[in-house]
């Protein structure tokens, strides 16, 4: 049997605000290569976690370890520099921009050219920015999206508004991305078409810890789920596991004598 490779280890992270605990000794792991899905309730902290996962949040206690390494409390800058990337629960391209435009700001973190090479025009800085927009029309192709280039970002459908999105994160070409409820506002038919993408994404060696409501979403493309009520880890298992599990039925339904 092959043992697997972890690639983020979460262990007993606690966030407290003032006397409210967030996340109370929440510790569980993601697999490289796996799509972990992470679910529960409104207000259970899932936001709060990858927050703290990608440093715009500090711990209150516990640590992190992202291959092997320790990043707790790492700022965002520094965490993003490392490999991993995230999108948010609602859309931030910049609107006003082409899909490519938003692509080559989501690469920046892989630039080398100062501030002096950039005002300048200096050659190394036209090379760079020439291998830029050849590594995004890369991304547009291998993610079928290479005729949205020119678009501008505002005036897409809103699935291609998210999908864009994403594409945007793994223009900095992450290990491990974060996705804050990916499906929000998207119809069914929207919401196939996104599992089929994020599948492909994962299919491109991109590990990937996804908050998402749509169960269906989930039951597509998560090997594991982590589920979360109030802060504390309640259940763990694949999606036909969890969505069985009678805590996290309780959960998300209340119990018979609340209803």
């Amino acid at each position: 049997m092959i043992e697997e490779q972890l690639l983020l280890e979460l262990t007993n992270i606690t966030k407290h605000y003032g006397g409210l605990a967030a996340l109370s000794n929440v510790s569980f792991n993601v697999a490289r290569g796996e799509v972990k899905g992470l679910i529960g309730p409104n207000g259970a902290g899932k936001t709060t976690l990858l927050n703290i996962i990608s440093g715009l949040t500090e711990e209150t206690s516990g640590t992190v370890l992202f291959d092997g390494a320790d990043i707790t409390s790492l700022p965002a800058h520094r965490v993003a520099g490392l490999g991993i990337a995230r999108t948010y629960q609602n859309i931030r391209l910049f609107e006003e921009m082409t899909v490519e435009q938003n692509l080559l700001l989501g690469r920046h973190t892989r630039t080398r050219s100062g501030m002096v090479s950039s005002l300048l025009l200096l050659p190394r800085q036209r090379r760079e920015e020439r291998a830029l927009r050849g590594d995004a029309d890369a991304l547009l192709q291998r993610m079928d999206m290479l005729d949205r280039r020119d678009a501008v970002a505002g005036e897409l459908a809103y699935g291609d508004q998210r999908r864009i999105e994403i594409v945007r994160a793994l223009a900095a070409d992450p290990a491990l991305l974060l996705l804050d409820e990916p499906s929000a506002g998207m119809n069914e038919s929207e919401t196939e078409q996104l599992g089929r993408f994020i599948l492909g994404v994962r299919d491109q060696g991109v590990t990937i810890l996804i908050i998402e409501h749509d169960m269906n979403l989930i039951s597509q493309v998560c090997d594991q789920v982590v589920v979360l009520n109030f802060g504390e880890v309640i259940s763990q298992g694949t999606p036909q596991q969890v969505q069985g599990d009678p805590l996290v039925i309780e959960a998300y339904l209340g119990r018979e004598e609340d209803r």
